[in-house]
C-alpha cells in the first residue's frame, strides 16, 4: 500500500516496507505462531496523533495454504470482541461485510472503552483480510478519535487486493 491508497481524512507518514509480521498483532490468538516466517512483509503508517494503520502481504507456496489462512485470520478478527478483555474494558464487534475483489475481502471491526482510562478510553478498529490467488493481505486500522472510516477503509482494502497481482 502507498500512502494515497489510505483515507484522506488524515495526514499519514509511513515506515519502508519490512520484512516480517511487524509489531501489531491485536485480537489475533497466539499469532504468529505457526504462521510462515518467510514471504511476509509489513508497512506502517501513522499520523500525527490520532491513527495507525498497517499491511500485512503473506505469499503462500500453494492456494490452498492462502485460503486457510484468509479464513483462519478472518475467523479471528470475527471473535475478537468475544475474547476477555482487560479489566474495565467493554468490546463491540462489527461485521462491515464482504468486498467483492479478487478471491474476496472482508472487513471486521471492534469499539472499545476502557472504563478505567483516565485519558483516551475510546477505541476503533478495523480489520481486513483479502486474497488473490496465494497471496493474503491483511490491512489493519486503528484510532482513539472518531468513528472508524469504514467506506473509506472498504476503499482502501479494495485496492490493497487489486495490487496484490
Amino acid at each position: 500500500m502507498y500512502i494515497s491508497d489510505l483515507p484522506k481524512t488524515e495526514s499519514w507518514r509511513a515506515a519502508p516496507v519490512a520484512r516480517g509480521w511487524g509489531m501489531s498483532h491485536e485480537c489475533l490468538a497466539d499469532w504468529p505462531e505457526g504462521q510462515p516466517e518467510v514471504n511476509v512483509w509489513y508497512r506502517d503508517f501513522s499520523t500525527a496523533e490520532t491513527a495507525y494503520a498497517e499491511q500485512k502481504v503473506v505469499a503462500f507456496a500453494t492456494e490452498a495454504e492462502a485460503i486457510a489462512f484468509a479464513e483462519e485470520t478472518r475467523k479471528s478478527y470475527a471473535e475478537c470482541a468475544n475474547r476477555p478483555q482487560a479489566p474495565g474494558v467493554t468490546a463491540t464487534g462489527y461485521d462491515h461485510g464482504v468486498l467483492d475483489v479478487e478471491e474476496g475481502a472482508t472487513l471486521h471491526g471492534m469499539y472499545t472503552f476502557n472504563a478505567e482510562a483516565s485519558e483516551r478510553p475510546h477505541f476503533n478498529y478495523l480489520w481486513g483480510v483479502g486474497r488473490d490467488g496465494d497471496t493474503v493481505t491483511l490491512n489493519m486500522w486503528q484510532s482513539y478519535w472518531g468513528d472508524p472510516p469504514i467506506t473509506a477503509w472498504k476503499a482502501t482494502l479494495r485496492t490493497a487486493v487489486n495490487k496484490l497481482y
